[in-house]
């Protein structure tokens, strides 16, 4: 990118993107149906030792690639050279296919919140089979062009900051007028229980505070440069924190936390708000289902297409075949859009493989993708590692920090995330084939997979140069 071009992001703008890319109110929910009012001071914790932290290290990690797209790729290749950058890239593509067993379900339950005012249980099975069709409807759309997702989805993440905000402040004002909380909010309940099974489900905290690998990118490009970036990412982290952290403590105010549904639980807060403000229920349930189901196609069409382009597109090439990467006329690789859907469908058929209702196959695939997301920032952090300790003498206009500092800071990153992926990976009371065949086995199979096509690569790029070479001589 030409430095004729940088400068050109206000320090609002930044923070609005932030906030897009980070914040959901559906991981208010995840979380508080999992470990219930704890997450709210988990939610803060995540903010200040991860998500700020990471900021700050992709920043430095972008300022050091100045004349580069600054992605995952070149981040990781500047420290750990080719291989672990296509690696790195690599997981950023494959966590997004168990995104989608996570986004799909909800899709078809918000619509039916959208268009029925409530939602019709489908088995786990039956939410499987619909899913795979309506990605393969997704698929043919977002490779066919989609041009107006990016206005659609604009307006729903407004409507969902405008709905959030709503919620806080009327449910705050309800506790403060005296309702008795569904659920007692004490500072018992909201003090976490640090066993195995909360350290695999601190992984979908993590998970919900990421996306600043996807900010991060414009650092160059704000006015005021790294010093603004670092204020403004500082305040959007603390903002965001709070914002999660509040909406934890008063998402039980009207509904229990055993009532609540992976799949529905935005619209069910809310129609226990509208029961208690005197509110038309089933057009509060129509409402809100149809902001969460137009957010959330708008999301999984512009999914389905991204991340395949950008995976593609950054790495060498050589590595996949010409006619898998092909552009076609909308710019977008049809092919490899298509074999990303054929490897979603068993993704999400292996899981309802002893999964007795949606919120089970709801709870696997959830936990399966939060503790896939830990990779990509994994790999980053091992990455900045390197820099800091055999690399600091590499030009840059901006460090977190003194060495020692950022080593001290990315190592305990690298700790916890390592134990959170691990407690992730081997959840309490898991079904033992579904841990082995799904968690581990899918994990081993897509990282195993990479690990041959780069090494392929390599093989051919020896071979081409050993031709060029005897070319040269003769």
């Amino acid at each position: 990118m030409s430095k004729s071009a940088r400068g050109t992001i206000g320090k609002f703008a930044l923070l609005s993107m932030t906030f897009a890319a980070v914040f959901s109110f559906n991981n208010v929910i995840n979380n508080n149906i999992e470990i219930g009012l704890s997450s709210a001071p988990m939610f803060f914790i995540a903010t200040i030792l991860y998500f700020i932290p990471f900021c700050l290290i992709i920043a430095e990690f972008v300022a050091l690639n100045k004349d580069s797209e600054a992605g995952v790729y070149s981040w990781v290749k500047s420290s750990l050279g080719g291989r672990w950058a296509f690696i790195s890239a690599y997981t950023y593509w494959f966590v997004n296919l168990f995104f989608f067993t996570s986004l799909l379900p909800r899709v078809i339950a918000y619509a039916s919140y959208a268009f029925l005012g409530y939602e019709y249980v489908f088995t786990p099975m039956t939410t499987a089979v619909l899913s795979t069709l309506l990605f393969a409807v997704a698929t043919y759309v977002s490779t066919n062009g989609a041009k107006m997702l990016g206005p659609i989805t604009s307006v729903t993440s407004s409507l969902m900051l405008l709905l959030t905000m709503s919620y806080i402040f009327l449910a705050g004002a309800a506790v403060v007028g005296g309702i008795q909380p569904a659920e007692p909010i004490t500072i018992e309940a909201m003090t976490p229980s640090f066993n195995w099974a909360f350290l695999g489900v601190t992984t979908w905290i993590f998970m919900a505070a990421g996306g600043a690998e996807s900010v991060a990118v414009y650092v160059n490009d704000i006015k005021g440069g790294h010093k603004s970036f670092v204020k403004v990412i500082i305040l959007a982290g603390i903002f965001i924190g709070a914002l999660y952290s509040v909406s934890s403590v008063l998402i039980n105010v009207f509904v229990v936390r055993e009532e609540l549904k992976f799949t529905g639980g935005t619209v069910q807060v809310f129609e226990g708000l509208a029961k208690h403000f005197g509110l038309p229920e089933i057009m509060m349930n129509r409402f809100v289902g149809m902001v969460s189901f137009t957010a959330m196609l708008g999301s999984l069409l512009m999914w389905t297409a991204t991340p395949v382009k950008i995976f593609f597109s950054e790495i060498p090439k050589g590595i996949f075949g010409e006619k898998t990467v092909a552009l076609n006329k909308n710019g977008v690789p049809a092919r490899a859009a298509w074999v990303q859907f054929f490897i979603v469908i068993p993704l999400m058929l292996i899981p309802t493989i002893g999964s007795e209702t949606a919120q089970d196959l709801m709870s696997t695939v959830i936990n399966m993708t939060a503790a896939a997301s830990m990779l990509p920032p994994l790999f980053i952090m091992i990455a900045y590692l390197v820099l800091r300790w055999k690399l600091d003498h590499l030009e840059r206009d901006f460090k977190m920090g003194s060495r020692t500092t950022g080593i001290a800071i990315v190592s305990v990153l690298i700790v916890i995330f390592t134990v959170g992926f691990f407690a992730a990976t081997f959840p309490t009371g898991g079904n033992i084939l579904t841990i082995i065949f799904y968690n581990v086995g899918g994990i081993v199979v897509f990282l195993g997979y990479a690990w041959w096509k780069y090494n392929q690569y390599e093989k051919k790029l020896v071979i081409t140069n050993t031709k060029e070479l005897n070319t040269a001589t003769e």
